[in-house]
């Protein structure tokens, strides 16, 4: 129980209480403290019989419990959620308890969520050695609103029906952590070829040259008409293994904190007014905010171009 140690009727005040009685009596001490008389004699016994100890709280918990189960019986539910994996329902009929019991059991032992069956085996993590190497992209739908949605504000009832889909297409610098993005009609390749170049230009613009660029196996990348473009560009394209969406962990991960950070960050009145947010989103990410793979500084520090014109120009 948790209370004041200088409250009434606490172990400071039953002992003031126990030193009342040897000076006045039991009836005028138990009416001076304000309980009864067997309140009184109760911690008098208690003090005479263990001292200090005796006038602490103790456990409410009864000395017997007839109707507690069988501890035998919760080991053996527990060693049955560990190893055989079998739910809280075929537990309690295996072992002859409630399903309420056997969860508040396996619950106590940390196994209320089953870890997987296999780890999952960590990626080989990798970084080039300069800016330009290699450019992931990626992309992701995000619906547009005329009004703010239950995302941010809780409410399901409020809604922008036939809103359509807006593509945010995104694309990070795999050394130096820099990042651009847009927010285009769609994800067909004309979107992805102009969302490409869009983004070479801004990289071009930090003095970095692209060399490959690396996608999934979505439909936008494996057209022809991306293909074309890269070939024209010089660009050599890398693809990852179908199913393997790690392979291009660092556009996953920018993507999340795009939709943390900005999308979702942010009560817009409508989507047109999250679109507006966005370059300036970006120009933070790259000039301001500390990266962790950066050495908890900012993405373009990585670019060389502390005191230069350009990195002073943008801030």
């Amino acid at each position: 129980m948790n209370v004041h140690k200088n409250a009434s009727m606490t172990p400071k005040g039953r002992a003031h209480l126990v030193k009342e009685i040897e000076r006045l009596g039991l009836a005028a001490a138990a009416e001076a403290a304000g309980v009864s008389v067997r309140t009184a004699r109760k911690w008098r016994r208690r003090y005479a019989a263990v001292g200090e100890p005796g006038l602490l709280d103790g456990s409410s918990r009864p000395h017997r419990s007839p109707a507690r189960s069988d501890a035998t019986k919760i080991e053996r539910a527990v060693a049955l959620r560990r190893t055989q994996r079998l739910t809280y329902e075929r537990i309690a009929e295996r072992v002859g308890l409630s399903r309420s019991t056997v969860a508040r059991a396996c619950q106590a032992a940390g196994l209320a969520k089953l870890p997987p069956l296999q780890q999952r085996r960590a990626g080989p993590r990798y970084e080039r050695s300069s800016a330009g190497e290699l450019l992931h992209l990626d992309t992701k739908k995000l619906g547009c609103f005329r009004r703010p949605g239950h995302r941010v504000t809780g409410d399901r009832t409020q809604s922008s029906a036939n809103a359509g889909w807006q593509a945010l297409h995104v694309a990070i610098d795999d050394h130096s952590r820099v990042g651009f993005s847009q927010v285009l009609a769609d994800e067909t390749s004309r979107s992805a070829c102009t969302f490409l170049l869009a983004a070479l230009r801004y990289f071009a613009s930090l003095g970095v040259r692209v060399q490959s660029v690396m996608t999934d196996n979505g439909s936008a990348y494996t057209s022809r008409r991306f293909a074309k473009l890269l070939h024209r560009l010089g660009l050599k394209h890398l693809r990852t293994r179908p199913y393997t969406p790690r392979t291009n962990g660092k556009a996953e991960r920018f993507v999340q904190t795009l939709l943390r950070e900005w999308a979702y960050a942010y009560v817009y009145p409508t989507s047109q007014h999250r679109t507006e947010e966005l370059p300036h989103w970006i120009w933070y990410y790259n000039f301001h905010r500390p990266h962790s793979a950066t050495g908890g500084r900012p993405p373009v520090t990585r670019l060389g171009l502390c005191g230069n014109n350009v990195l002073r120009n943008y801030i």
